[in-house]
């Protein structure tokens, strides 16, 4: 039996436990380090099916592996998984008008419902297979919290977790077929907490110091900064305590988060260092105090070659999810909900992926039933960030994208949550795991490939991996 064949074959054999597990991690719909129930499921599967654990890894208790070795143990071969969901975007499943499930409550927005269980259904196939083979080798299912969060992979690295893993694939839910061709930026964030003096602000205001006032101020200093930094950079922020609600008290405390995005983590921390001056300046100005709790910081995500070409003809092997008439139908009525300004967004990049002449047959079954090639000399810089670049700087590793909703999709939106629990996901994720269990059991007879992917790494880190984050900076479990 073909290679292919016998994955898909156990693929299939397991499908029905895998995407009964995608319904259940999308009902849950847990928020970043709170994954209990998701991550409890998964663990259940791993162990149910031969898998030995470790828990509570990196100092998260939702961080776990599973790991499966036979003979030698040699290669050790790796895939991420992950179950995280957003807040605010409860949607009913496979309903293409705004309903939410629970109102207020989180969603899948990012598909990682499909991203963890097809991740899960890779290293199933792959374990089977080194057992069915008699193959010499090791597969890892690495359980990563938080990725909407702090991050997890990171902290993950930082204790070690990636290092002697020969190489690492995992994959996203999206709206194309291809090796993800992109740059992501890096990434760095932290709470600002400002400390003043309470006071009556009608009687007696000149006795307080508002922390409000250097919030605000602060803002103030970063959008002066803006001019004055490299144009792929960003600044964002949120306030996450205001300091109350009573307009006629001095506000004692405040909090905002800031995060900071470029194109190179040595970018990251040089700007991240003038926004923390602005911050300190906005204390000086307002007799306050400042703290800043730095919590997270991602390396800038690169695709390894090496990887990218075996996984591509990988690929194209497997093909495109198999697409029904049923499920043409039902992504044309998700991409009717946008509307005229995104529409007319997404029919540009329709038109620049697929050629003007395909617009309309594309509008028509908005589904991507095609693969992309990859081509390195097109990696792009992309404005996201990942906490996968930091398993990238540890160890080769490569993100492959497979569709699982309509093109056109905006992600983080109702419309990927209630896409996320519907034969759209289904579909993608079953051909995902396909995908990447061919990858692995292909990636593991090239030790050239190997060799060559470590080498990529090595130019890439200097030799050994730095994280980001000072040592002393743990996974703000509660605070971020």
């Amino acid at each position: 039996m073909k290679d292919l064949e016998q994955i898909q074959r156990i693929i299939d054999e397991k499908s029905k436990k895998i995407l009964d597990a995608n319904d259940k991690i999308w009902n849950y719909a847990e928020l970043a380090f709170h994954e209990t129930k998701s991550a409890e499921l998964l663990k259940s599967i791993l162990k149910e099916e031969g898998f030995t654990l470790t828990e509570g890894d990196a100092g998260i208790p939702t961080c776990f592996t599973g790991r499966f070795s036979y003979g030698s143990g040699k290669p050790v071969m790796g895939i991420l998984g992950e179950y995280d969901a957003l807040s605010s975007l409860s949607q009913k499943a496979g309903q293409a008008q705004k309903d939410p499930l629970i109102p207020g409550a989180p969603g899948h927005g990012c598909g990682h419902c499909a991203l963890g269980t097809g991740s899960l259904a890779a290293a199933l196939a792959v374990k089977e297979y080194l057992e069915q083979n008699k193959k010499d080798g090791t597969i890892i299912y690495f359980g990563c919290p938080a990725e909407e969060g702090a991050g997890a992979k990171q902290f993950m690295a930082r204790a070690g977790m990636f290092d002697g893993v020969d190489f690492i694939y995992t994959w996203h839910p999206a709206t194309k077929n291809a090796v993800e061709a992109n740059h992501s930026n890096a990434i760095m964030g932290a709470n600002f907490i400002f400390h003043g003096i309470s006071a009556h602000a009608g009687g007696c205001p000149y006795l307080g110091r508002s922390a409000l006032d250097a919030v605000e101020l602060m803002n103030v200093g970063c959008n002066y900064l803006r001019e004055h930094m490299i144009p792929e950079a960003r600044i964002h922020y949120a306030y996450i305590d205001a300091g109350g609600t009573a307009p006629n008290v001095v506000q004692d405390h405040a909090v905002i988060r800031y995060e900071v995005r470029a194109p190179w983590v040595s970018q990251v921390k040089e700007l991240f260092e003038r926004v923390k001056n602005v911050a300190r300046g906005a204390s000086i100005m307002t007799d306050t105090t400042v703290e800043c709790q730095l919590s997270m910081a991602f390396t800038e995500y690169i695709p390894n070659n090496a990887l990218a070409a075996v996984a591509d003809e990988c690929l194209k092997e497997v093909g495109a999810p198999k697409w029904e008439e049923s499920d043409y139908a039902l992504a044309k009525q998700f991409l009717n909900t946008y509307n005229g300004a995104t529409m007319e967004a997404i029919k540009k990049d329709i038109v620049e992926t697929y050629g003007e002449d395909r617009l309309e047959e594309i509008l028509e079954k908005p589904l991507d039933s095609e693969i992309h090639p990859f081509d390195p000399a097109k990696i792009v810089l992309s404005a996201g960030s990942t906490d996968v670049g930091d398993v990238g700087y540890a160890a080769p590793t490569l993100n492959i994208n497979i569709a699982t909703a309509c093109i056109g999709n905006v992600g983080h939106t109702w419309q990927m949550v209630a896409q996320s629990c519907s034969p759209l996901a289904h579909k993608g994720l079953l051909t995902a795991a396909q995908v990447l269990a061919l990858s692995c059991i292909r990636t593991m007879d090239r030790p050239d490939v190997i060799e060559k992917a470590k080498e990529e790494v090595r130019k890439r880190n200097g030799g050994s991996y730095t994280c980001p984050l000072p040592d002393d900076v743990l996974p703000p479990l509660e605070t971020y």
